[in-house]
């Protein structure tokens, strides 16, 4: 198994590389926040569902979600890489495709969305655009 300098976005393009594929589920190895994003992305309903599984060696599953023959997602973008970290301010969170897609940052109060990131007036590392 490959050394994965960056598991994150290791996990976004699993999950854009099965949506093109037209997957219905990928998997990928486990980690907190690997998990909290993938619950945020189902929150806003890009994703149906997912699971840990394993005991020692957890795997997340992840189930895709379609509209008919399209994916729910078009796109998903890693923006603050190990390499070039990406911070924003509150006042100056992005828009994703014009408010149709999430920005997921990093805050001191933990994941949040972009409009929840703005509702409590925190800004911080900007970790991908999905829309």
């Amino acid at each position: 198994m490959a050394f994965i300098t960056d598991p994150i976005a290791d996990m976004l393009t699993r999950i854009r590389n099965a949506t093109i594929r037209k997957h219905k589920n990928v998997s990928f190895q486990h980690s907190k926040t690997k998990v909290k994003i993938l619950e945020i992305i189902q929150k806003a309903g890009y994703i149906k569902d997912f699971q840990v599984e394993g005991d020692l060696k957890k795997n997340i599953t992840v189930e895709l979600k379609y509209k008919g023959n399209l994916s729910s997602i078009s796109g998903l973008k890693r923006i603050s890489k190990p390499s070039l970290r990406v911070y924003t301010s509150a006042s100056k969170i992005p828009f994703v495709q014009s408010g149709f897609g999430i920005a997921i940052l990093s805050t001191s109060k933990g994941l949040l969305t972009d409009s929840q990131a703005r509702k409590e007036n925190v800004g911080g590392e900007i970790i991908a655009y999905i829309w």
